[in-house]
């Protein structure tokens, strides 16, 4: 039996909004106010894996008051 666990794919700001359907600027939005957290970074770019980012919209999406 293999123990082999892969790591987690990390994924930059834009194609994490992009599999969210949200914009560039509202991952950026959701890092200012701690609901998703980078998880590394290449060079200046922030790296997300994309089950935080999931996670992040589903939260996100509670949030929005009823008939929005």
């Amino acid at each position: 039996m293999s123990s082999f666990s892969p790591l987690p794919s990390l994924i930059p700001g834009p194609v994490a909004a992009q599999e969210a359907g949200v914009a560039p600027a509202t991952i950026r939005k959701w890092v200012q106010l701690g609901r998703l957290t980078a998880a590394g970074k290449a060079g200046r770019a922030q790296l997300f894996r994309l089950e935080d980012v999931f996670a992040a919209e589903r939260a996100a999406s509670r949030r929005l008051p009823v008939g929005a």
